[in-house]
């Protein structure tokens, strides 16, 4: 009988070590919470447990665990501004210091999207040093993702909130940070960044398993990789699914060198899986902003890179409330990490500054194909574009990279200008095709960009014709 009433002492006290007031790290000193809205707060105590979360700027709710132990709490934010405190009260008090309340946006992909400022060992992000001497800024702060890939859900969650400062910089995300970077310093107030991202990584990785059924050949391919980061589903379930729910304003993404062998497919998967990031985040259709693929040498005999780029152009036209920035002008034959983060960073911002923060007066869209006319009795192909709002530009240098191909499906060098008093309009010209029935521009793996709005967005790679390429 004693040593029953031992055993049972000792289960009562071990329980109530493992069930006590607990929340994800992402509920920490340091963090930033949307602002103006209902922010989804979330952890776990006993059973029926009793829980309060109160902000010190004047709000609080109170709810009940389940009998699970789980608990969820909606607390409405005021505008942005802080420091301010949170104190969470159930079988004990947590209290979270320093948080301040501002926009937050999550950021993903591929290892353009994991690059630090400082750059990878040999592989340099420029003005990196001139960046994090500057970095000191408490209204920048940043989660990274700790990797894990794993085979199962799991609400486990490796990270940690710090703050902007030549001390922490150099390892953020250089991409994210240069985002939040230029949207901070237009709009003065905090600016959070959640960084979930896995060099090598396919886009199935980010997929949790129900989003992919339709995929099925996608999946097989990807279950095929060595590499266990690069496997279906594995990226969502350990970096993706314990951070859903946390109240975002929206999403950037850098990512598609992992998927060049599936090109066909990618512009589906991409809509697929922003549509069920949505869903499953509850908080409507938010804003995804993504950077295209840069050009690069790959070793294969196809474009490769340039059909992914299609496709990422592609996706723009049929997923709801995205925008893409075209980064042709940032590649360098020989390194797949383009230099230019900041360049990419801004971009995203200036989409994110336009269409969610109401500034006005600036460009953010690189111009792109609206029409082709191929003109009567002429050699001459005539390409007209969109979002040019002050026309287009060579940035007098000689325009490059135009083919040209007749009936025989050859494409031959052309030759590009920009057409006198039509600011949106570029004849193209080969003395070699009498009779032009397709254009390219720069679709190739590697390629310089050499056309461009008159606020410094490059034109994308594009072509007219939809041939099987060798």
């Amino acid at each position: 009988m004693k040593n029953l009433i031992l055993t049972f002492c000792v289960v009562i006290s071990y329980t109530s070590i493992i069930a006590q007031t607990k929340v994800s790290p992402l509920f920490s000193n340091h963090m930033i919470l949307q602002q103006n809205t209902d922010v989804s707060i979330w952890g776990t105590d006993l059973s029926k447990q009793l829980i309060k979360v109160s902000g010190s700027w004047g709000a609080s709710k109170v709810s009940t665990t389940n009998k699970n132990g789980k608990w969820l709490i909606k607390l409405k934010t005021p505008n942005a501004g802080g420091p301010y405190s949170i104190n969470i009260k159930g079988s004990k008090t947590l209290i979270l210091d320093d948080v301040m309340i501002g926009e937050v946006w999550f950021c993903s992909g591929q290892s353009n999207m994991e690059m630090p400022v400082k750059g990878y060992s040999n592989q340099p992000v420029l003005h990196s040093n001139e960046a994090i001497l500057n970095s000191e800024n408490t209204n920048i702060r940043v989660f990274t993702v700790g990797r894990n890939a794993s085979l199962q859900q799991t609400n486990q969650l490796k990270g940690q909130w710090s703050i902007a400062s030549p001390n922490t910089t150099p390892n953020y995300s250089a991409v994210a940070y240069f985002f939040a970077k230029k949207i901070e310093n237009t709009l003065n107030i905090p600016i959070g960044i959640i960084v979930s991202s896995w060099g090598g990584s396919r886009i199935e990785a980010w997929m949790d398993e129900p989003s992919l059924d339709n995929f099925k050949e996608a999946k097989r391919k990807s279950n095929e990789e060595k590499r266990n980061h690069r496997h279906s589903s594995v990226l969502y379930n350990g970096m993706v699914k314990p951070i859903i729910g946390y109240t975002l304003k929206g999403m950037i993404w850098y990512q598609g060198e992992g998927n060049k062998g599936n090109y066909k497919e990618y512009p589906s998967l991409m809509k697929t899986m922003i549509g069920t990031w949505r869903k499953q985040w509850g908080i409507g259709d938010f804003p995804f902003y993504y950077a295209q693929i840069a050009p690069f040498k790959y070793p294969l005999n196809i474009p490769s890179g340039a059909l992914l780029r299609e496709a990422q152009l592609k996706a723009s036209h049929i997923i709801s409330n995205v925008g893409m920035v075209v980064t042709l002008d940032t590649g360098a034959p020989l390194e797949i990490h383009p230099m230019e983060k900041k360049r990419v960073g801004n971009r995203l911002a200036y989409y994110a500054l336009v269409k969610n923060y109401n500034i006005k007066g600036i460009d953010y869209k690189s111009p792109e194909v609206e029409k082709i006319n191929y003109l009567d009795n002429s050699s001459s192909v005539e390409v007209i574009f969109k979002n040019t709002s002050n026309g287009i530009s060579s940035f007098g240098k000689e325009l490059t990279n135009f083919e040209l191909a007749g009936e025989d499906r050859v494409f031959y060098s052309a030759t590009a200008k920009i057409t006198p008093k039509k600011k949106n309009v570029i004849t193209v010209s080969s003395t070699q095709v009498k009779k032009p029935i397709a254009i390219r521009y720069a679709f190739k793996n590697y390629a310089k960009a050499s056309l461009f709005g008159t606020s410094g967005f490059p034109v994308s790679s594009f072509r007219s014709d939809n041939w099987l390429l060798k």
